[in-house]
C-alpha cells in the first residue's frame, strides 16, 4: 500500500505534465488546423463540465449559507466589507501596472508598426453589446427578471442576488427551511463528488488547451512582445508574493501555507486560463481550511466578479504600453483619469466573456491610443490571460480568509487539522 502511494503523481504534477504534452502537441501540429480544431473540441468539453458544476454549487452553498447565518444585518456588513476590500485591492493593482509601466516603459522598445495584427472583431462586438449608461444600469443588472434565464446565460451576479434572497427566505420559515437546507446541502455534496471526478481530466483538457494556443501562435510570434510579457509577469508574482503576502500578514493570515493548499487550483486556473475550472475546489478546500460556508459562497463567487486583480494588473500595463508604442505622452492627470476609467469599466464589464480585453476596447480611446493597437496584443492575450487569472484565484482565496477572520468566522482547529491532513496527503 505504501508502495502503491510512493508512486502516485499529484493532481498538481499530472497537470504540468499536461502542459508540457501540450506545448509539444502544439509545436508539433504548428497551424495543423484539423489537429488543432481536435484540440480545440477537447478542450472546449473539459471546460465545459466545470461550468456544468459551478452554478449547482455556488447556488447550493450560497443560499444554505445565507440560510445558516440568518442575519441581514450581519450579511449587509459582510457584502460591505467584502465590495471595499474588493475595490481597494483592485485599485492598488491598477496602481501597481501603472507605476511598473512608467518605470520600465515596455512600449517605447516596440515599433508598433512592425507587428503583426490579430483579429478583434469577437471582442469589439461583445464590446458593443455590454455598453452600459452608469452605476445604475450596473445595479440593474444585478436583478434578475427570470432566474432560469440568467442560470442558462451563467450570468453570476443575478445568480448569487436570487440565492442570497432564497436563503434569506429558507432562514425566516424556521423548521420548514431545514427541508430546504437538507436537500441543498446534499446537492452540493454531490457536486462536490462529480467535482472531483471531473478534475481527473484535469491534465488532458490542460494538455489540449494549450495545444491550441501553441498550434496556433507558435513561438515566433512571441519574440516582438516577449518584453512586455516578462514585465507583465513579473509585476504580477510581485503582487502576489509581495503585495498580497503583506496584506496577508497584517490581518494574520498565513499567506504561504494557504498558497501551498491551493497549488493545485493556481495551477489548473494557469494552464486553462480559466477561473471557473478552479472556483468548484477552491470553494471546497476553504471550507475545509476553516472559513465558514456561508462567507466562502459569498466571497468567492462574488469576487470572481469583482476581485480581478490579475487583470487589473494587465490592462493598466497594456494601456501604457500602447501609449508608449505609439509615442503617446500621458500626463499625471491623464494617468490619475486612466486609474478612475479602469476603476469603472472593470466593475462595469463584470461578467462579460474576454472582460480584461473588453476593458482595454473601453478604456485605451480615453487615451488616445488607435482602436488598431489592440490588434498588436490580441495574439498574446489567451498567454497572459493565464497570468491573470492564476492571480485572481489567489486574491480570491486571500480575501476569504480576511474576510472570515474578520467575522470571527475562521476556524483555527479546522485549518490545522486540514493542513496536518493535506501535508500527509489524504
Amino acid at each position: 500500500m505504501q508502495r502503491r502511494k510512493f508512486f502516485r503523481v499529484s493532481l498538481g504534477w499530472q497537470i504540468i505534465i499536461g502542459l508540457i504534452l501540450g506545448i509539444v502537441l502544439g509545436q508539433l501540429f504548428y497551424q495543423n488546423k484539423a489537429a488543432i480544431q481536435v484540440m480545440q473540441n477537447i478542450g472546449t468539453m473539459f471546460i465545459s463540465m466545470i461550468q456544468m458544476i459551478v452554478l449547482p454549487i455556488v447556488i447550493s452553498c450560497l443560499t444554505v449559507g445565507i440560510a445558516n447565518m440568518g442575519d441581514i444585518k450581519k450579511l449587509g456588513r459582510i457584502g460591505l466589507k467584502t465590495l471595499v476590500y474588493f475595490e481597494i485591492m483592485t485599485t492598488i493593482a491598477i496602481i501597481i501596472g501603472i507605476i511598473v509601466a512608467n518605470v520600465t516603459h515596455p512600449g517605447t522598445y516596440i515599433d508598433i508598426h512592425s507587428l503583426k495584427g490579430s483579429d478583434i472583431s469577437q471582442y469589439t462586438a461583445t464590446a458593443k453589446n455590454a455598453k452600459h449608461s452608469g452605476i445604475w444600469s450596473i445595479l440593474m443588472s444585478i436583478i434578475p427578471t427570470n432566474i432560469f434565464e440568467s442560470l442558462g446565460k451563467g450570468d453570476m451576479l443575478p445568480i448569487i442576488f436570487f440565492s442570497v434572497l432564497f436563503g434569506l427566505g429558507t432562514a425566516s420559515i424556521g423548521k420548514q427551511g431545514k427541508i430546504i437546507t437538507d436537500v441543498l446541502n446534499a446537492v452540493a455534496n454531490v457536486m462536490f463528488k462529480v467535482t472531483n471526478w471531473v478534475m481527473r481530466l484535469a491534465p488532458i483538457g490542460v494538455c489540449a488547451l494549450i495545444g491550441v494556443t501553441v498550434g496556433e501562435m507558435g513561438f515566433g510570434s512571441l519574440k516582438p512582445l516577449l518584453l512586455f510579457i516578462v514585465i507583465a509577469y513579473a509585476t504580477m508574482a510581485f503582487f502576489v508574493f509581495v503585495v498580497m503576502a503583506g496584506v496577508g500578514h497584517l490581518f494574520h493570515v498565513r499567506f504561504y501555507e494557504m498558497f501551498r493548499i491551493i497549488e493545485n487550483e493556481v495551477t489548473l486556473a494557469f494552464t486553462t486560463a480559466s477561473s471557473e475550472a478552479a472556483l468548484p475546489k477552491m470553494m471546497e478546500k476553504m471550507q475545509k481550511y476553516g472559513a465558514s460556508k456561508g462567507i466562502v459562497s459569498f466571497v468567492i463567487p462574488t469576487g470572481y466578479t469583482f476581485n480581478l486583480d490579475g487583470s487589473a494588473i494587465y490592462q493598466s500595463l497594456a494601456a501604457l504600453f500602447l501609449a508608449q508604442a505609439y509615442n503617446i505622452h500621458l500626463s499625471l492627470g491623464q494617468q490619475i483619469t486612466l486609474v478612475v476609467v479602469l476603476m469603472l469599466t472593470s466593475k462595469g464589464m463584470a461578467g462579460v466573456p474576454g472582460a480584461s480585453f473588453v476593458v482595454l476596447l473601453a478604456t485605451v480611446s480615453t487615451i488616445g491610443v488607435p482602436m488598431q493597437g489592440l490588434t498588436f496584443i490580441a495574439g498574446i492575450d489567451r498567454l497572459v490571460d493565464m497570468g491573470r487569472t492564476a492571480v485572481n484565484v489567489v486574491g480570491n482565496s486571500l480575501a476569504t480568509i480576511i474576510i472570515a477572520k474578520s467575522e470571527k468566522e475562521f476556524d483555527e482547529d479546522k485549518r490545522e487539522k486540514y493542513v496536518a491532513s493535506y501535508t500527509r496527503g489524504d
